[in-house]
């Protein structure tokens, strides 16, 4: 039977590191999200950063605009915001409303104060090594890999997911902490073939329990980020948590698993961005 990586806790530790040392800046960090429109999964997510915010010392700044909003005044907020001092990072958060162009906007946001990594000059410092912030994500999962004493060093590792957010620079980080990653997604042929080979493997595809006990290799660390909704409104994620968990040697559930770990990584790259901008 799998140990269960424990998301939650591991995110309550990283909060309270970043609470103790935001509370040794001489100002606050300030954080500012953009919320355009009323989507409601949109909501539940920026009212969680709201309450990490508040349990790390931090000033959460959030801005509410509505489903109208143009593109020009959409960066023209993003333009002010990087201007304000008091703010250190500017999260926009996605999906936008149609027609507003969410790259754009990603990309007018100051690469000091992108803590959500997106910026293009950040993806490349990342791509070479010298990050200067973690996409929140990958390195919420680097983070669970380090506290339980998993190493990717030596180990085979399968991403499945190529996404900008996810999926990508999870396979960079792995290959900085010397696994020797593949990265499968939905052209992939054998992905079952694939799987079973990977000691570590990191499903980020969205899938409803598509990752089946036969698609695993014993013993091997299971991460799942998926957060999706089956049949019953139940949230699962893309491992078919039951069949799995006995194969497997560490499992992170879903929810509880990696969720909680992106949000505080973001109050982590909050507190780099702060003390940069503090010069501390």
């Amino acid at each position: 039977m799998a140990g269960r990586i424990d998301g939650k806790a591991l995110a309550a530790q990283v909060k309270e590191r970043v609470r103790i040392e935001a509370a040794k800046l001489p100002r606050r960090p300030g954080l500012a999200v953009i919320l355009v429109g009323e989507d409601p999964a949109s909501q539940v997510y920026v009212n969680g950063k709201e309450r990490d915010c508040a349990a790390c010392g931090i000033e959460s700044m959030t801005h509410r605009l509505p489903v109208s909003t143009s593109q020009k005044e959409l960066l023209a907020l993003v333009e002010a915001l990087n201007g304000d001092p008091s703010v250190d990072g500017i999260l926009c958060q996605l999906p936008l409303p149609e027609p507003l162009d969410a790259g754009e906007v990603l990309n007018a946001i100051a690469p000091d104060k992108d803590v959500d990594c997106f910026h293009p000059v950040n993806v490349g410092l990342l791509a070479i090594g010298t990050p200067a912030f973690l996409p929140c994500t990958p390195a919420g999962i680097m983070e669970m890999l380090r506290a339980y004493e998993i190493p990717a060093a030596g180990k085979r590792c399968v991403v499945l997911g190529r996404s900008n957010i996810v999926g990508k620079p999870m396979a960079m980080l792995l290959t900085q902490a010397d696994g020797t990653v593949t990265v499968c997604h939905s052209r992939t042929e054998n992905l079952a073939d694939m799987t079973r080979q990977a000691d570590i493997l990191v499903s980020a595809i969205g899938r409803t329990r598509f990752i089946t006990a036969d698609m695993v290799k014993e013993g091997a660390v299971v991460i799942d980020v998926a957060m999706n909704r089956d049949e019953n409104g139940k949230l699962c994620g893309d491992v078919d948590f039951a069949a799995v968990e006995p194969k497997a040697s560490w499992i992170t559930p879903v929810p509880g698993g990696v969720g909680p770990m992106t949000r505080a990584m973001l109050m982590e790259n909050l507190l780099t961005a702060a003390r940069r901008h503090q010069n501390r």
